[in-house]
């Protein structure tokens, strides 16, 4: 085993690590697999805030993680330049630009649903299947590198397909890791690099705590004092607590905690998915987008703001109480092995939900395929942004409208 051979980080100003994500945070378009790669570049290659080996151990960390795996890296690299406050900075410079643009698209939706064309609104839905699939995609190619692994994402797909729950998601990640322990095979680990990260055990315990006494007790609060703040908080916790593999693994979960209770419509729902694709930043902002359009109150900012903070929240709780003890978990040979398997069934999540609810609700004919597939071909083979994508697929979907009368 190596030794530890970084030398100490070095702290930066809470203000430079701002401006830092801030920026960040108006440019990075893509989702998180496209955002890990700019925080490497900005941090790791240009600003040289963390070794290149830290910061893949911290992504790592993150991926284990349930909740939005680049926010997560953020939210590290804030903590390791200026402790908590650092943390939090980065959390908020990252995300509150697309928050802030995707609530004011809930304002217009609200406010302009019967005046938007009914196509552009079905061109946002069809769009969301171009970027599921984009997903599904990249994420295989890295993930399930052979057979073992692919039919472990089929499989994943095949269990969440046939009992679409919340609990079950759970239970096929869970089901991922110990297939993973039990069969897959992983390289030896290379030399130990400290992840430069100073949080006391203490800290991260109390953390840990809160972690799992909020996703216990909201729940029981919720029942005994009826309260529809308290039900977002608490719908919204747990939907950041339980959702591995990001924004697009969440995007069921969420649907199933809002729109059978008739908080938010089908129609609204993935139109405010679709609309999340053309800003930058973590795709968890989409909370934002539908606190906003919640019918009952309550909504628009207040809403918005709420349901953004409850679905975070988690994900903060988490990077403080795991890292502390991530180094020396990291080294288990297990723990490697497990996480190969979580990483597989993730992809099969992904895939599941790229059929139901994104495709059985936005492909109704031959028109809705090709224009999924010419967006599809945009978002990988062409290279196009995202937002474009999303602006030219809103526009197709206009135009089937006016050409189907």
């Amino acid at each position: 085993m190596g030794e530890d051979t970084t030398t100490p980080v070095q702290r930066q100003p809470v203000r430079l690590v701002f401006l830092a994500f801030l920026q960040l945070g108006l440019t990075s378009f893509g989702g998180p697999v496209a955002h890990l790669g700019y925080f490497r570049e900005a941090f790791v290659v240009r600003r040289r805030w963390i070794e290149e080996r830290a910061y893949a151990d911290l992504v790592a960390l993150c991926q284990f993680l349930p909740g939005p795996a680049s926010s997560q890296v953020g939210i590290g690299i804030g903590l390791a330049k200026a402790g908590l406050p650092g943390a939090f900075a980065a959390w908020f410079a990252f995300t509150m630009p697309s928050a802030i643009a995707l609530t004011l698209f809930g304002y217009g939706v609200v406010a302009h649903q019967d005046a938007m064309p009914g196509g552009v609104l079905h061109g946002l839905k069809v769009v969301a299947v171009a970027v599921v699939a984009q997903a599904v995609w990249g994420m295989a190619r890295t993930l399930c590198p052979d057979a073992p692994r692919a039919t472990l994402a089929v499989l994943a797909a095949a269990g969440m397909l046939a009992a679409p729950t919340p609990l079950a998601q759970v239970a096929v990640i869970a089901a991922g890791g110990l297939i993973g322990l039990a069969l897959l095979r992983t390289e030896a680990e290379p030399d130990h690099v400290p992840l430069g990260i100073e949080v006391g055990r203490g800290t991260a315990i109390a953390s840990l705590a809160l972690f799992f006494a909020l996703l216990v007790g909201l729940p029981l609060l919720a029942a005994a004092y009826p309260s529809q703040t308290l039900a977002l908080v608490d719908s919204f916790y747990r939907s950041g607590s339980l959702v591995f593999g990001g924004g697009h693994v969440v995007l069921p979960l969420l649907q199933s905690e809002v729109v059978p209770p008739g908080w938010v419509s089908n129609d609204a729902f993935l139109a405010g998915y679709g609309a999340a694709q053309a800003v930058p930043g973590p795709l968890f902002t989409f909370a934002a987008y539908l606190g906003a359009v919640m019918l009952p109150e309550p909504n628009l900012w207040a809403g918005a703001a709420i349901c953004l903070v409850a679905i975070f929240m988690p994900s903060f709780l988490l990077v403080v109480g795991a890292l502390p003890f991530w180094d020396a978990l990291r080294r288990l040979h297990p723990v490697r092995k497990a996480l190969l398997g979580v990483n597989a069934a993730v992809v099969g999540l992904l895939l599941a939900a790229l059929y139901d609810p994104v495709w059985t609700s936005a492909i109704r004919g031959p028109g809705d395929f090709v224009l999924a597939m010419a967006a599809f071909t945009l978002l990988v083979f062409w290279k196009l942004p995202p937002w474009l994508v999303v602006v030219l697929t809103a526009a197709g979907g206009w135009g089937l409208q006016l050409i189907g009368g």
